[in-house]
């Protein structure tokens, strides 16, 4: 699934600090005593059922290490994986596929990881609505492009992805401007950047609808509160001849609520769940 791919540059680059993690200052002592000349072949294989992610990781690590290693995939990033299943295959090499095993398995097992939670999520909330699981920037530092890419592959689409993708003020900016004041400042300032307000009553909530905003952020509402900050979005739109902004909820989304929230009638429920809390896919390198 293209769309799921990260960008080649963030892929590069975490490969080369993790392997760089693992073999300075002399290399994998280890499987530097292995016979010259002897080779191998291994197979990727998932112990449980997951979705996939971080192939690209992978096939990396093992081109940054010796470009005589092959790399064969037998599922895409967002393919789902049954337990017991051979995903991939490598051969070439065995001290190199060694030496790479333990970098390529915890870019697949992480990134796998977030892309099977993601898709638990994506789920349940379509059980409910049409509302997208949208994730957030709480992310490990310096793999967000990674960790966006595996939501993806697990149906979910992204938030910003960093400062400056557009403007958003939370109730932290808004306690130095009022809604008024910041959406008009951000037309004037960046013109042509969207501008999303977070609010958390449907005061607020009407007024980022007369300031013109293009998202809101319904922070902490019940489904309930949701879905009367829908209605009123709707009808705003109506009496004003146009397009209500995009409806996000943001706090208490989990799983087990996602349905309720996605049944309101919003767009968008945001989790920071799916990057901070999704546990590893166990997926092994069974060697012959």
């Amino acid at each position: 699934m293209a769309m799921a791919d990260p960008p080649l540059h963030a892929v590069r680059q975490a490969v080369s600090q993790a392997l760089a993690e693992d073999l300075t200052p002399l290399g994998d002592l280890t499987s530097a005593l292995l016979p010259a000349g002897t080779t191998g072949a291994a197979q990727f294989i998932p112990r449980h059922d997951g979705v996939l992610a971080g192939t690209s990781c992978a096939t990396e690590t093992f081109a940054q290490l010796d470009p005589t290693v092959e790399i064969t995939w037998l599922a895409l990033d967002g393919d789902a994986l049954s337990a017991g299943d051979t995903i991939g295959t490598v051969a070439g090499p065995l001290a190199s596929i060694l030496s790479g095993e333990r970098t390529a398995l915890n870019f697949l097992c992480h990134l796998s990881g977030i892309a099977t939670f993601t898709r638990r999520f994506a789920d349940a909330a379509a059980s409910g609505g049409p509302a997208r699981i949208w994730d957030t920037r709480k992310t490990t530092p310096g793999l967000r492009a990674l960790q966006k890419a595996a939501v993806r592959a697990g149906g979910a689409v992204n938030h910003r992805g960093n400062l400056s993708d557009w403007i958003m003020f939370k109730d932290n900016h808004l306690e130095a401007l009022g809604i008024a004041e910041a959406v008009a400042a951000a037309a004037v300032t960046w013109p042509g950047r969207l501008v999303q307000v977070e609010v958390s009553d449907l005061d607020q909530l009407a007024q980022a609808l007369e300031a013109g905003v293009d998202a809101v952020l319904l922070d902490n509402m019940s489904p309930e509160a949701a879905t009367a900050a829908v209605a009123l979005a709707e009808a705003w739109a109506l009496q004003h001849g146009g397009r209500r902004p995009l409806l996000e909820c943001s706090g208490g989304i989990t799983i087990d609520t996602a349905a309720a929230y996605a049944a309101t009638g919003v767009d968008l429920l945001s989790t920071s769940q799916i990057t901070q809390s999704a546990p590893a896919l166990d997926i092994g390198l069974d060697i012959h």
